[in-house]
């Protein structure tokens, strides 16, 4: 007698398969997203059923992953570029 969970599958068993609240839990999106995007996701169709497997949940994240890119620096003043802007004088001249 072992304590099998919900997402202990034996090899070869059954996968998982996650519902609309389900996915949009494990991804932390809000269910209304997963729905209105669901023509470009992946995802299963039986019928009216939809279900996300692990893999389609995994092509989810990484489909919506932004890594962020190294900064280089752009000028002599180093990397933000922000600091080479110079004030441009007074708006109006005085007669």
């Amino acid at each position: 007698m072992g304590s099998e969970t919900e997402t202990d599958v034996p090899e070869g068993g059954p996968k998982r398969r996650y519902t609309y609240p389900e996915a949009a839990e494990v991804l932390r999106v809000r269910e209304r997203w997963l729905r209105d995007n669901i023509r470009r996701l992946p995802h299963s169709r039986k019928g009216v059923t939809v279900t996300f497997s692990e893999a389609d949940l995994d092509a989810i994240d990484t489909m919506f992953h932004h890594p962020v890119a190294p900064v280089t620096p752009t000028s002599a003043y180093g990397t933000n570029p922000l600091a080479a802007i110079n004030p441009s004088g007074p708006r109006r001249r005085k007669p």
